[in-house]
């Protein structure tokens, strides 16, 4: 993903997260803001240790940043998302990740087209 998709600063992510607007289940937990100032859509991931070693967290981060690059086109311009995984997601293959990720991001309303493609 492009740095101009990402939300770097700690200042942004808190904000993000203050607003606790957020949908979840035992997977993943995705908190959504808006901001009308920007030009794309920007989210950040957050991880903890517990799910496992840096290699299996870079794994399911860059499976998640790809299954959001897949989606770009078809993202509301104005949101900032994080998306918060949880250790239990270590069990999941990739195509659960996608299904899980998919529906969260209809659930939050994330989505601009209701017929997003799914799989």
């Amino acid at each position: 993903m492009k740095k101009q998709y990402r939300i770097k600063k700690y200042s942004e992510i808190d904000a993000v997260y203050k607003k606790k607007k957020s949908k979840g289940d035992n997977y993943f937990g995705v908190f959504q803001s808006t901001d009308s100032n920007q030009q794309n859509f920007r989210f950040a991931m957050s991880i903890g240790r517990k799910y496992g070693n840096a290699v299996e967290r870079n794994l399911v981060k860059r499976r998640i940043r790809m299954i959001v690059s897949e989606f770009k086109d078809q993202f509301s311009k104005d949101k900032l998302f994080l998306i918060i995984i949880k250790p239990q997601a270590k069990t999941l293959t990739y195509q659960e990740i996608k299904e899980k990720l998919i529906v969260l991001f209809k659930k939050s309303n994330l989505l601009e087209n209701e017929n997003a493609k799914t799989l």
